[in-house]
C-alpha cells in the first residue's frame, strides 16, 4: 500500500509550494469539532489496514484511514478493547481521526485518555517527509513525546500516517448501578469512591440520577455492589454506548451551544443557570444554557479548569479556551516547526495558527 503515500506526498509538496491549505479528513464524523474547516480535502481513507497486531503484547498498529469498526472487530476476536472508549459517531470513523481529535469516552475515568494509549506514530510533514516517533512499547522519553503530542492536535501539525496503540483485555464482569442523588452529593460520592479500591470504570450524573459502572473480576464487582448498594440498571451496556456515542438525550440538540468543561474532580457545582451533565468522576462537566462564553469560561477558571465550545453555537467566541501567552508561544513554535507554510488544517484549533 505505497501508492497512497506517493499521492499524499505529491499533494502536500504542491500545497506547500503554492501555500494552499489542506483539510486532512478521514470519515468526516467530527467535521463539526473545532473551528471552521478550511482548505482542499486530503482524504486519508485510501491508506487503510491493520499493519500489525500481537494480542499477547497488547499492541495494535494501523494506518490512518483504517475504520475503527475494523479495529473493534480484530480486538473483539481476542477479547480485547480500546479501553478509553473513543466515540465512533457512525461507522466511518477512522484511526487517524480518532487520534487527531483526541476524544475519549466513559472509560477515560478509569483507564486514561487516547493520549495515554498512543505508543508511536508516523507523520508526513509539510515537506512530504515521513517522520517516525515512539514505537510499540511504553517508555519514557526526553523532551516532547511527539507521538502523543499529535493526539488532539486536529491535524494541524501534519498528516498522521500510522499509529501504534496499547489495548487492554475486556473486563470479565460489569455491572451498572444507579442512585438518586443531587449534584453536590454526586460529586462528593464520586470523589469518596475514587479514593477507595473500587472498580468504578465510568460514571455519569444528570437530572438527579448518578450512574456508575463497575468493571473487573467478578468477585471485585460483586463486593463493590454489596458495599455501594444502588439499583441495577439492566440495560447498562446500552446506557454507556449511548453516552460514548453522545446519543443520550442530553446531547440530542446539535445546534444549541454545548460546552465541555475540564475541572478538578472535587470542583463544586458551577453557578451557571442551565442543564449540566457530569462525567469522569466529576472531572468533565457538560453545560447547556444561556450563559455567555465569558461567564462560562470565568466560572471554569475560578474552579481551576477550562471550557471549550464543543458543539453548536457561535464559534467566533473561540472553540477552545484562550491560551496563556507562554503556552500560545509554544503552540506557535510547534506549528512553525512542523508546518512552516501553515497548510495543515489552518485555524482548526486557534485562528492564529
Amino acid at each position: 500500500m505505497t501508492e497512497p503515500l506517493h499521492v499524499f506526498k505529491e499533494r502536500i509538496v504542491a500545497a506547500t509550494a503554492s501555500a494552499t491549505p489542506l483539510q486532512i479528513r478521514g470519515g468526516g464524523t467530527k467535521d463539526w469539532y473545532g473551528q471552521e474547516l478550511r482548505g482542499e480535502v486530503l482524504d486519508t481513507r485510501p491508506y487503510s489496514g491493520i499493519v500489525d497486531y500481537e494480542p499477547t503484547e497488547l499492541v495494535i498498529t494501523a494506518r490512518c484511514g483504517t475504520p475503527l469498526s475494523e479495529i473493534d472487530a480484530a480486538l473483539a476476536a481476542n477479547n480485547q478493547v480500546l479501553a478509553f472508549e473513543p466515540p465512533r459517531f457512525g461507522g466511518t470513523s477512522t484511526v487517524g481521526g480518532m487520534v487527531a481529535a483526541g476524544l475519549s469516552g466513559p472509560g477515560r475515568q478509569f483507564s486514561g485518555s487516547v493520549r495515554d494509549f498512543v505508543l508511536g506514530a508516523d507523520l508526513m510533514d509539510a515537506q512530504g517527509q515521513m517522520l517516525h516517533f515512539g514505537g510499540q512499547v511504553m517508555k519514557n522519553v526526553a523532551g516532547y513525546d511527539v507521538s502523543r503530542l499529535l493526539t488532539g492536535s486536529l491535524g494541524t501539525l501534519g498528516l498522521i500516517l500510522q499509529v501504534s496503540l496499547k489495548v487492554l483485555p475486556q473486563p470479565f464482569a460489569s455491572s451498572t448501578r444507579v442512585f438518586e442523588v443531587d449534584e453536590a452529593n454526586a460529586i462528593r460520592l464520586l470523589n469518596e469512591w475514587g479514593g477507595q479500591p473500587l472498580p468504578v470504570s465510568a460514571s455519569a450524573w444528570v437530572n438527579g440520577v448518578l450512574t456508575i459502572r463497575l468493571s473487573g473480576a467478578q468477585a471485585a464487582v460483586d463486593a463493590a455492589q454489596n458495599k455501594l448498594g444502588g439499583t441495577e440498571l439492566t440495560n447498562g451496556d446500552d446506557f454507556w454506548r449511548d453516552l460514548r456515542e453522545q446519543s443520550h438525550s442530553f446531547f440530542a440538540d446539535t445546534v444549541a451551544p454545548l460546552w465541555r468543561l475540564s475541572l478538578p474532580s472535587v470542583a463544586q457545582p458551577l453557578p451557571l443557570a442551565g442543564t449540566q451533565f457530569i462525567e469522569w468522576g466529576g472531572a468533565q462537566r457538560w453545560y447547556r444554557g444561556d450563559a455567555s462564553a465569558e461567564s462560562i469560561r470565568a466560572a471554569a477558571v475560578a474552579a481551576g479548569g477550562h471550557a471549550s465550545l464543543y458543539r453548536g453555537g457561535d464559534k467566533s467566541v473561540g472553540v477552545f479556551h484562550p491560551l496563556a501567552p507562554a503556552v500560545a508561544k509554544i503552540h506557535r513554535n510547534l506549528k512553525a516547526s512542523f508546518d512552516p507554510s501553515g497548510i495543515f488544517n489552518p485555524g482548526r484549533m486557534y485562528s492564529e495558527f
